[in-house]
């Protein structure tokens, strides 16, 4: 597989924008309107244009404003829905990995080794329980078609080479580690930034600052948030794909959030770790915390899974109670343990799932639904990152059927999404890896923006390993329309508010400001 260094007619910013909303403006019905810009809704937005419909994508914010950009940034086997005997959801979600790593984003993907230590901590009956599921994961790699030369098979490590994947590990009564292998992405939004470039690819139109309101299934009203300006638009077929603000747009569902929280320290407070360090959580058969090593020369430590009732938040935070949950159970592992002056920040993210009997938000299925409300609004909700792809199938077929659409069948299990990248190709790409790793084939169009212009060769801040050729490319490319997109989407510097402050003025001159 291989790309070009800017796939044609893939390229986001302002121009673009201006121009297809003014032909939005004076355009005939469109197929398909697809509301929000996280991971769902474009990934909605591509396959229907990769069928051949005329696709509108709006979204109030940014790409990947939302749950997108606060995930754990995993490409997950499924491995947890097992313990509560989803074994659909499970395989469902071995599968799509298995796309994302091998063919649609292999660029934006990579193997991570799992290492739980196995400590004093760690009773004969969990260590017990998660052998069975390591080797469970390992047949449900199989059942996928994934190669173990993509993710090797599980099994058990000295504790020599535990501490090697994590050093910061007590090493007093630790009998060594069990190693699996899941997957993980260079990062949540710049996955749906691609997504959104390939349907843009693909002929569909990509509006971010735009909101919809008094939305049918065949109408809404549109409003540039730049300017003010309205227009109504009438689609065949209109897709809610809002996450957890779904239940705005369509008030016939009803939605019951749960939060999710991480923290960020600097990679050196865990030694150079090159694995999820995973700590089953105590009295949970099923449920870890795990510490990872991210972009930026960070780590994110998470995740907890908390009831988050009442109006939902734009950007969900951190509470005292998850901080100290997710410290005091990490400690548990770690040889000095870390304290809250080591924390560089937090994020939060919201999951959208359907409110159902369950007592507890972590015993709700991650199964998504597609409904289809009394106008003939069809929303999509529930799900995960990683099964995007199936959900956005599931969405699009309902919308052909709903609709009587005339529609080619799904191509988005073999569609490489711009930049796809992978072996002796990826190997000739000349260009640092971290730049590699962030674009694929077109971290070469990256590097030529620098070898054109000196400045911006240089990095957007002292000790920050972003270039400000990245910045212009965000925004001749990526849609990015002002600093926070480049600080807090494009890039992920804006989760370290000190790293932040730093690359805000780069951030502000690449618009010429």
């Amino acid at each position: 597989m291989t790309g070009t260094s800017a796939q044609p007619g893939s390229a986001l910013n302002a121009a673009r924008r201006e121009r297809e909303l003014l032909a939005l403006g004076a355009s005939e019905t469109i197929d398909v309107l697809v509301i929000g810009g996280g991971i769902t809704g474009v990934g909605v937005a591509l396959d229907a244009a990769a069928r051949g419909l005329r696709t509108v994508l709006v979204e109030k914010h940014d790409l990947a404003f939302g749950t997108s950009r606060w995930s754990s940034k995993l490409v997950h086997g499924g491995l947890r829905y097992l313990a509560s005997g989803g074994v659909g959801i499970a395989h469902e979600s071995a599968v799509e990995r298995d796309i994302l790593l091998t063919r649609t984003a292999p660029h934006l993907t990579r193997a991570l080794p799992q290492v739980v230590p196995l400590l004093p901590t760690i009773g004969a009956a969990q260590k017990t329980l998660v052998r069975a599921g390591f080797a469970a994961g390992d047949v449900l790699r199989r059942t996928a078609g994934t190669p173990a030369a993509v993710l090797p098979r599980s099994r058990r490590v000295a504790a020599a080479e535990a501490l090697r994947y994590a050093p910061t590990v007590r090493r007093a009564g630790l009998r060594g580690g069990l190693i699996a292998w899941d997957g993980q992405l260079v990062d949540d939004a710049r996955l749906v930034v691609a997504i959104a470039r390939t349907a843009a690819a693909h002929g569909a139109s990509v509006l971010t600052r735009v909101a919809a309101t008094e939305v049918t299934g065949t109408t809404a009203v549109l409003r540039d948030e730049l300017t003010g300006e309205t227009l109504s638009v009438r689609a065949r077929s209109v897709v809610n794909a809002t996450g957890v603000w779904a239940d705005q747009v369509d008030p016939s569902i009803e939605l019951r959030p749960s939060r999710g929280t991480h923290l960020v320290f600097d990679a050196a407070a865990f030694g150079g770790l090159s694995a999820s360090l995973t700590v089953p959580i105590p009295g949970s058969t099923s449920r870890f915390v795990f510490a990872f090593p991210a972009a930026h020369g960070r780590v994110y430590l998470g995740l907890t899974d908390e009831e988050a009732p009442g109006p939902v938040p734009d950007v969900p935070h951190a509470t005292e109670s998850e901080i100290d949950f997710l410290l005091d159970t990490v400690n548990t592992v770690l040889r000095e343990p870390l304290r809250r002056g080591d924390i560089r920040g937090t994020f939060a993210g919201l999951r959208p799932l359907l409110r159902t009997g369950a007592d507890s938000t972590a015993d709700i299925s991650r199964e998504h639904a597609v409904l289809t409300s009394p106008t003939g609004l069809i929303t999509v909700v529930g799900g995960k990152l990683t099964t995007y792809r199936k959900m956005a199938e599931d969405t699009v077929n309902a919308a052909v059927a709903h609709a009587n659409l005339t529609a080619g069948p799904c191509r988005t299990r073999d569609l490489p999404l711009v930049g796809a990248v992978t072996g002796v190709a990826r190997d000739r790409i000349e260009a640092p890896t971290r730049l590699v790793e962030r674009y694929g084939s077109e971290a070469a169009a990256v590097l030529d923006l620098a070898r054109a212009d000196a400045a911006l060769a240089e990095p957007v801040a002292p000790g920050i390993d972003v270039l400000a050729a990245e910045f212009a490319f965000a925004v001749s490319h990526e849609g990015a329309l002002d600093a926070d997109d480049l600080l807090d989407r494009r890039t992920r510097i804006g989760l370290v508010d000190t790293d932040r402050k730093a690359a805000a003025p780069a951030a502000e001159a690449a618009f010429g400001h």
